[in-house]
Parts: C-alpha cells; sequence; structure tokens
C-alpha cells in the first residue's frame, strides 16, 4: 500500500511505516487542488496541518484506509466524513504531551518569577530585586480545563510543587492521583491559575470571553498552550489591562492560520495582538509547547504503532 506524507516529519515515521510494508511518497508543496488530483491512488495519508481535509477531497480518497495526523488535534480533518468513508484518524498526543506538559510549567515560572522582565532590565544595567519579587507555585490553586493528555502531563510536572491541581473536564470520574475534578463554578471560585488544556471544538471556540473571565471569583494568571481560537482576544487584553487576569502565558493565539505556520494573515498587525507585545504581563512563543526534539520522535513513532495496532487487528 501506498502513503502520501503532506508534511516534513521525523525519518523514523517513514522508515517505520516502511518497515510495515507501506511505500512512502512525500509531497510538501503542492497545492491542494494537485493533490487532490492524485489522492485516489493513496490507502494511507500523514499530515500536521498544511491544509484542512474537508469532506471534498476525502471523497476523492477512494482508496484511503487511515490518515495519521502528527499531532495532538484533528480540527483540520472532517471527522464526519471520514467516518462515513471508513476513513480512520490517527492523531498522536501521547508523543507531545510532555512537552506541553514543561512548557506551561515554563511559561507559568517565568510569570511568576518575573524572569523574562528582569533578564531584559539587567541586559540594560538596570538591577532592581525588590520590583521584581516573584511568586512561589506552592500553596497556589492550578484550574485546568481540559485533563486529556496535555492536561495530565501538566498536573504530574506540578505534583512536586505542594499546590492544589483541579481540572474541569465534560468527560466524569477521570480524577487520578496528581488532581481532582471539580464542576465549572468550583474552578472558577478557587482558582489561581487557569491553564486551557482543550481541543478546537464548537464548545471550545471562543470559550474564554468575557462573561467567562467575569465569573473567576479571585483575580487569576492564565496559560493557554491548547489552541488560540478558544480565547477572544480583545477579552484577555480588557482583562489584563483591569488586572482581573494578572498576567498571561500564550503559546497559540487567535490570529493564527490554521496550518500554524503564520500567526496573522492582515497586512496590519491587530491591535489587540500589538497589546500583547508591548505587555510586560505577557509571554508569547509560537506554538512551541509541543515543539521539542525528543517530541518530533515521540509524535512520529506514536501514529507508526497506532496504524500497526490498527492493521494488526483488522487482519486477526
Amino acid at each position: 500500500m501506498k502513503v502520501l506524507h503532506l508534511d516534513e516529519n521525523h525519518p523514523a515515521l517513514a522508515e517505520g511505516l516502511a518497515q510495515l510494508g507501506f511505500k512512502n511518497h512525500m509531497d510538501y508543496k503542492s497545492s491542494k487542488t494537485e493533490i487532490e488530483a492524485k489522492i485516489q491512488d493513496y490507502q494511507g495519508l500523514i499530515i500536521r496541518s498544511r491544509f484542512p481535509l474537508d469532506a471534498t477531497i476525502l471523497q476523492k480518497a477512494t482508496q484511503l484506509k487511515f490518515i495519521g495526523r502528527v499531532g495532538a488535534g484533528l480540527e483540520n480533518i472532517d471527522l464526519s466524513a471520514a467516518a462515513e468513508l471508513g476513513i480512520e484518524c490517527f492523531n498522536a498526543p501521547e508523543g507531545n504531551r510532555n512537552a506541553v506538559g514543561e512548557h506551561s510549567l515554563g511559561l507559568l515560572l517565568n510569570l511568576f518569577n518575573r524572569i523574562r522582565i528582569s533578564d531584559q532590565e539587567v541586559r540594560q544595567g538596570v538591577w532592581k530585586r525588590e520590583a521584581n519579587r516573584g511568586l512561589e507555585i506552592e500553596g497556589k490553586t492550578i484550574g485546568l480545563i481540559g485533563y486529556g493528555n496535555m492536561g495530565k502531563a501538566f498536573a504530574k510536572v506540578l505534583s512536586g510543587f505542594d499546590c492544589e491541581v483541579i481540572f474541569y473536564d465534560l468527560k466524569e470520574n477521570i480524577a487520578d492521583d496528581n488532581a481532582a475534578q471539580v464542576n465549572l463554578q468550583t474552578l472558577q471560585d478557587k482558582a489561581d491559575v487557569l491553564s486551557l488544556h482543550t481541543p478546537l471544538t464548537e464548545l471550545a471556540k471562543n470559550m474564554v470571553n468575557a462573561e467567562f473571565i467575569a465569573a473567576f471569583k479571585k483575580n487569576f494568571w492564565f496559560i493557554n498552550t491548547a489552541r488560540g481560537k478558544s480565547v477572544v482576544t480583545k477579552d484577555l487584553v480588557k482583562a489584563l489591562k483591569s488586572g482581573k487576569i494578572l498576567g498571561a502565558g500564550l503559546d497559540v493565539l487567535e490570529f493564527e492560520k490554521s496550518s500554524f505556520e503564520n500567526f496573522f494573515t492582515e497586512q496590519e498587525l491587530p491591535e489587540d495582538f500589538k497589546y500583547l507585545t508591548q505587555s510586560q504581563q505577557v509571554i508569547l512563543t509560537p506554538h512551541i509547547a509541543g515543539w521539542t526534539q525528543e517530541s518530533k520522535y515521540k509524535l512520529a513513532q506514536t501514529i507508526v504503532d497506532k496504524v500497526a495496532n490498527h492493521f494488526k487487528k483488522s487482519t486477526s
């Protein structure tokens, strides 16, 4: 069987598929229209986020058996169409969950200890100790929304900090030793820090808006390593200006393209984004929370393992 790779990934992915008996074809530059013209020749498809796989392209993939998405989210695949056509879809949140957990912690430590601010000041010959007095994670309540692979990974790295970790998730009875499950109101009553770990669904889109933010009892810190479009940026900026949100660590932005390779499409930067870039309360990174040397390999191997397991089951 032939597999078409639309994005470059760790060599272990193609090597692993070859060992399973697949023939790998790489095409990292052709347009969506050009891919549509030849997709009927392939039984497998490997993607990251170059362009969405909608019903139109999937219906032309008449031999397609599986899609492997080398990442956590599947929002760029029309899953309903894939299911109707009998196409299995695999993602790989197991591959970069540890990276996301560590990056989330890094953003929080950076905000609490004013690391970026004090580093810039020292480089300019400014030595401010009292003004840069930090906070400790110990004793704080960290609230997570979403307790899948990423939320659990962040809770795990927080387990050594002697803090309270709570989470809200639509799935019931999924608490473990690292975090307690609560309802949304309890999380909003107790959290000193809010960290998002949700996929981009209709429920999660624009979830963090003015009403949502106002429901928090305390002023709080905000971390987002999930999806930028879960946050209404103008409402986040208002909350930063008012002090309701004390600081934000953002690895993802509302203004990103769906490919995640660029963060805005207009010539002019949005005013709300300009504020974020100028605010001392904000840490920004370019969608790299799950983007480590180690996760590049683990993501690839996860897809290989899932493909192998699927075909093993189908032939048994």
